[in-house]
């Protein structure tokens, strides 16, 4: 199964850490990501501590549990390889419904674009059976 697919009808809950220069750790609740044409994953985030955190540190990790019985699902290990703030781009990736004005109170939003260097299951140290971008 290609990555793209596998985020396109997988349910469950996604999960990103991140460090500081200094290696302060913070995890938060991250939506699917988006899978990229040129093998990239893509994020929309706010400016808050994962974004920060992404400034003084590129790498990442991405957890994902699938909404199954049992411990299924991915862990990516992720480099961050640009961002960008094309808002045309960004509404048009946007999953989630709020008012424009719920939107703007929100503060900026960012694509953040990650490479991945290595898929691994969710438990295990085994390589998962999907195809990386």
């Amino acid at each position: 199964m290609q990555l793209q697919d596998y985020f396109e009808n997988a349910s469950g809950v996604g999960v990103m850490s991140t460090a500081d220069s200094g290696g302060k750790v913070d995890s938060a609740i991250y939506a699917r990501p988006h899978v990229m044409a040129d093998g990239t994953i893509a994020f929309i985030m706010r400016d808050r501590l994962t974004h920060h955190n992404l400034q003084e540190n590129p790498y990442a990790t991405y957890l994902f549990i699938e909404a199954e019985r049992g411990y299924k699902g991915l862990r990516l290990f992720l480099k961050k390889d640009r961002e960008d703030q094309d808002l045309e781009l960004i509404n048009q990736m946007t999953r989630r419904c709020l008012t424009p004005e719920e939107d703007e109170a929100k503060g900026p939003k960012f694509l953040v674009y990650f490479k991945i260097e290595k898929a691994l299951k969710l438990i295990g140290s085994d390589a998962p059976q999907i195809t990386l971008p």
